[in-house]
Parts: C-alpha cells; sequence; structure tokens
C-alpha cells in the first residue's frame, strides 16, 4: 500500500497503513526540527492579503494578525508566532468565537494558524502553509488565563478518545459536538481533520449526518480538530484541494481505519521528495 504523500492529498484511495505510523512518515513528530527559513521571518509582508499555494506547499502574503483574545476565544501559545492568516480564517475564527459566547461564558481556545507569511514550520506541520488552516481544541477553557497556564510548554488538552483509540472518552459532551458542528456547517469551511473514533462517535449518535461529510478521519486530533478553508473568492494563486466525495463518510472508507491493515506499520522506502516552492512564495523570503 502506498502510504500518502502529506494531510492534504488524503482520500479514499489513498491512506496510511497506520495512525501513528503514517504521522512520522508524512508529516514529521511533533517537536521534531526541520530545516525551514520560514520560521525566521518575524512579520508579514505588505499588500493586501494573498494566498498562495497549497496548504502543504504554500505561503501568504500580506496575512493579518488574530488578536489574542476576542469575544468568546483565546489564542494560545502565541509564542510560536504562529497566529497569522487570511482574512476569512480571521473571520470564521471570530464567528465561532461570538457563536460560543452566546452559550456561555466559556472560551474557545484557538492554536496554530499559519507563520507571518506561511510556509513550512520547522516544527508539528507539514500543513498550515497558505493562511487557510487552523487547530481549535476541543476543550474549552474558564478564562484566558486558565487557558495559558494549562498549555504552557508542551502539555495538551487532554484527549476525547479513549485509551483504546475505538470510542469517545467520557469528556466528550455537548460543548464539543456544538464546536465541531458549528464550524462543519460553515459555508467557508472546505474539510475538518478529526480522529476517527470521533468520527464514528458521530456518525453513530447524529440522526442529521450530513453535516459529518466535512470530517475527514485522520491520525491524532483526538484533543483538537483541524479546520482547513476553500480558497477565498478571488484567489487565483491558491490551490484547492480535490472536492471530498459525496456521503456522509461513515460507511467503510471510516470503519477501514479500525482495521488489522490499518494498524500494520509499514515504512517508507527511500527519502521523500519535497515539492518545488510555488515562484511566487520565493519573493516572500527575505534574502540574505
Amino acid at each position: 500500500m502506498r502510504l500518502p504523500a502529506r494531510m492534504d492529498t488524503m482520500n479514499r484511495t489513498s491512506r496510511p497503513a497506520i495512525f501513528f505510523t503514517a504521522f512520522l512518515l508524512t508529516a514529521g513528530p511533533i517537536g521534531a526540527a526541520q530545516a525551514t527559513p520560514w520560521g525566521n521571518v518575524k512579520t508579514p509582508s505588505n499588500g493586501p492579503a494573498e494566498v498562495i499555494g497549497g496548504t502543504s506547499n504554500g505561503c501568504i502574503g500580506g496575512a493579518l494578525s488574530l488578536p489574542t483574545e476576542g469575544d468568546g476565544y483565546v489564542n494560545i501559545r502565541r509564542y510560536r508566532n504562529r497566529y497569522y492568516g487570511h482574512p476569512e480564517l480571521l473571520r470564521l475564527i471570530a464567528d465561532l468565537g461570538r457563536t460560543q459566547a452566546r452559550r456561555g461564558e466559556d472560551l474557545i481556545m484557538v492554536g496554530d494558524l499559519s507563520q507571518p507569511r506561511g510556509g513550512l514550520m520547522s516544527s508539528s506541520h507539514r500543513s498550515h502553509q497558505n493562511g487557510l488552516d487552523v487547530d481549535i481544541w476541543f476543550r474549552l477553557a474558564p478564562s484566558a488565563a486558565a487557558a495559558n497556564r494549562d498549555t504552557a510548554g508542551k502539555t495538551d488538552p487532554p484527549s476525547m478518545v479513549s485509551a483504546d483509540g475505538e470510542n469517545l472518552s467520557p469528556l466528550w459532551g455537548e460543548d464539543q459536538r456544538t464546536l465541531i458542528k458549528t464550524a462543519a456547517e460553515d459555508p467557508r469551511v472546505d474539510r475538518i481533520f478529526v480522529n476517527p473514533a470521533i468520527k464514528r462517535g458521530l456518525c453513530r449518535s447524529e440522526r442529521d449526518r450530513t453535516w459529518l461529510n466535512k470530517l475527514r478521519p485522520w491520525y491524532g486530533h483526538d484533543a483538537h480538530f483541524h479546520i482547513r478553508l476553500k480558497c477565498p473568492p478571488g484567489a487565483v494563486q491558491c490551490d484547492q484541494q480535490a472536492a471530498i466525495p459525496r456521503g456522509d463518510g461513515c460507511g467503510k472508507d471510516l470503519d477501514w481505519w479500525f482495521s488489522a491493515e490499518a494498524r500494520k506499520p509499514t515504512k517508507r522506502s527511500g527519502p521523500r521528495a519535497e515539492p518545488v516552492m510555488p515562484t511566487a512564495c520565493r519573493a516572500l523570503l527575505p534574502r540574505g
């Protein structure tokens, strides 16, 4: 079985052989350093926002900075300098926050967006490169101070998946369901990556499963979910990902993730060929 080159090419016919093994082979382990100049760029470029390339091989010009806090949300781990994105992404986050604020006082914890000019990060992600991706933690925080205290360093919020990886954990509740459902039903959202056990739990519990189509099973993503937007209108240099297959995705494709085949480790043979950076991205990297 051939492993997918990276997360944004995942579809029905290209699947990893095991969640964690695929993660190591396609994305690099969390915290592992990669040689990339994009992390050295500290500020966005001037000019209007422009998405260039794809989420796993691209960049963003004129990115905007997500405020540290807003109605219903707090952005955590600001020291990473990964809180930049296209205006549409920032508007989506603000809308999710306002929806949460109407529900109660707890806050959505917003994780990584993109670097100031996008591009490959030195750790944690192969995607998040063109200003259209954001990680949202399932757990809500009682305050901004608590969110930053509880996620300092390498500490992550708890998993929403049972220890055996088969089912939802007792921590899953209506707050988590409402949060991901609100995101999935937003027309700006192209897809959401989520742990297979979370999708299976929702497939079992939801009467109306139409919104589950956007939930794409992928390794990890048990404590947070990964939102990816569609290319914004007029973004002529943005590479739109292939359309999601029709249906709710609750059938045999989801069952595969829990099969013996899915749990059999597979090693990649030879080094991975890195994609050629879009020409327009090179101009966003300072020289010298």
